[in-house]
This record gives C-alpha cells, structure tokens and sequence, in this order.
C-alpha cells in the first residue's frame, strides 16, 4: 500500500522517477550483463533553479505555493558556499552538490526546495584564499534563523537544512538561536549530506571506492561533482596538490568524519597550514583521480536518505501538522495559537 503521502501532484517531476511498473528499470553494464538501474538520475541531466517545474520555492507562485501546503510542506534549504575549488571546478561547487540532490529528492517526494544560499561560513584557515567569499559565522547564522521565520510564516514549518561545506559549526547555532527566539512548534532538521554517504566516502582500504582520502575539491569532491553537474566541470585542468598537516596522523579527523581521528577538523586550530599559503591553488587532494562512477553509490545512499527523511516527517506530521505545542512551548498558548492558524505573524512574537 502507497504511504498517503505519494497521493500528491508530481505533474512536474520527471517520469522517470515514478513508476507503477513492479520490473526494476535494467540495462546492461559496459561488460554486456544486465544490472539494476538506480531510480536516481545520475549523472545529472542540468539543473532547475530557472525552471517552471514546481521544485524551487522561489519560482512558484502565491496560488501554487498555497496548494502545495495543503499536501506536502517540507522545504529543503540548500546551504552552500562560493570557494575557490581549483581549476577543474566551479567556484559554486558546493551549492551545486546540495541543489542537484535536493532538486531529486523533491521530484521523488512532492517537497519544495529554496534557492540555495551562496555564501558560507569559512574556518580560519581559509582566511584570504582568492576566489573565496567569507561571511562571519556569526552573520550566517543570524540569516539564517530569519530565512527560517520567513519559510515558517509562509506556511513551510518543516524545513531540511541541507549543507555540503565545511560550516557545520554555525547551521546548529542558526537552528537554536530560531528555537529561542521564536518558541514555536516547528521540524528543523540538518544534515551535512557526506555524512548520509557513509562507507562510499571511505578509501579503498576501509571499503570505499576511493584512493585517497577526502580533503576538498580533490578525488572524492570532483567524483560527487562529475556525477552531479558534469557540464560546470573541467577535467582537463585537473591538479593534485598536496596537504599540509601539522600534527601526526590520528588525532584530526577529515572531510569525511570517518573515524581518522576524534577531533573534528573545525574544532582545531593550528592543526593545518593556511590554504593561501600552502594550497592557492583551491585543491588539497588528487582531482585528477575523479571518476563520477566512483561517486555513485554514495549519492544513491544520500538520495535514499533524504528521501526517507522526508517521507518520515510527513508520515509522522501530514502537512498542517506539527508536534504537539504544549510540548514546544511555554509562551503564551493564545499567542502561539493566533500565529499557527495564521491570524497574527510569527514576528509578533519576536523579531529583533
């Protein structure tokens, strides 16, 4: 039986995605045997953000955003950065790696997408590389828990924080800093996508498909790129660049968070040499070693997570519905009451 949250309009999503058929999709493999074929599109076939197709918040309407609500009101905000990525990649690489994911997950799920946020939070150690654009983490996550009250007033209290880029100390302040402020009934939930991928961000010798382990713009992020915006990517130009560690192997974990050290990276300082100095370049790592097949099953798994994630928050909460105030809040039940139903704006209860 179909979950009830799948009787929705997909007249935008691609059919590709969405079958009746009980025959998994097949095709052959370069050796000539038949495989199953993933219902994600991989590689990506370009992107939505100027489409008319109901994925991007910002392209809808007032009347379509209004029906959307009434059957599905899951938003995904992709929260990226603009970052010098070296020769073969875009600046935007890691707002692109959330947009192409998050544009998927909508078309398999019926949810909305906002448009991506482009400029990030960056640690100390990115301080003057060229090309890249810093905003103060405390600047960041102030935005952000206003872009949270925004979705929130227009009707999408339940919002996926999806994020690509090494910023992952500011989004959880942005989320409770909202919680505080405001006290509402809400579902903020964040996931740093890499971390959905698991094992298939691994080297080959802990079960990967990688040779060398994930920094930035290098074997692992180039592989995600080819496989998600293959057009924007440049492979010619491809440079390997070397890292510059400061401590000895097993106290700084990487990229990944793979169990290489217990400290994450961005809670260390002096662990790293400064990428303006030792990396102008843009690249720690090998990306000449990327291949979009290697990135596959990793997106695969993403792609299903997010997915589940969304289809669990609607099994548990249908749209219009939230968990329970009383146990949220301790404002005023009247003041929460008039907010929710849409009589007072949430910005009476708080905005500066």
């Amino acid at each position: 039986m179909q979950p009830k949250w799948h009787a929705i309009d997909m007249s935008f999503a691609d059919p590709i995605y969405h079958t009746n058929d009980p025959i998994p999709f097949t095709n052959f493999n370069t050796k000539g045997r038949y495989k199953k074929m993933s219902k994600w599109e991989i590689p990506a076939k370009g992107g939505n953000m100027e489409a008319d197709n109901g994925i991007y918040y910002q392209n809808m309407t007032r009347k379509e955003v209004s029906e959307r609500l009434e059957k599905n009101d899951v938003i995904l905000i992709p929260v990226g950065s603009t970052e010098n990525h070296g020769a073969s990649a875009p600046f935007g690489e890691d707002t692109y790696l959330d947009t192409r994911l998050c544009e998927q997950v909508a078309k398999a799920t019926g949810c909305t997408v906002a448009q991506p946020i482009w400029y990030g939070s960056h640690p100390y150690h990115h301080l003057g590389q060229k090309g890249t654009i810093i905003i103060p983490e405390e600047t960041l996550a102030d935005y952000l828990v206003y872009v949270f009250a925004g979705f929130w007033n227009a009707g999408f209290r339940k919002m996926i924080v999806v994020n690509g880029h090494g910023q992952d100390y500011v989004i959880p302040l942005a989320i409770h800093k909202f919680g505080k402020k405001f006290q509402v009934p809400s579902i903020i939930l964040y996931t740093h996508f890499w971390n959905c991928a698991k094992e298939q961000l691994d080297t080959k010798d802990r079960g990967g498909p990688y040779d060398t382990p994930f920094v930035h713009a290098d074997e692992v992020e180039q592989s995600w790129s080819l496989a998600l915006f293959p057009e924007l990517c440049k492979m010619a130009y491809a440079e390997k660049v070397e890292a510059a560690p400061m401590l000895p192997k097993g106290h700084i974990n990487n990229s990944a968070e793979r169990g290489s050290g217990p400290i994450k990276w961005y809670n260390a300082l002096g662990s790293c040499g400064m990428e303006c100095i030792c990396q102008p370049q843009g690249v720690i790592g090998d990306a000449k070693l990327a291949d979009p097949e290697k990135a596959r099953k990793g997106i695969e798994m993403t792609l299903d997570y997010l997915e589940k994630l969304v289809n669990d928050i609607l099994e548990r909460y249908p749209a219009g519905q939230l968990p329970p105030t009383e146990l949220m809040t301790q404002r005023d039940p009247e003041a929460v009451r008039a907010v929710l139903a849409g009589e007072r704006h949430i910005y009476t209860l708080a905005y500066d």
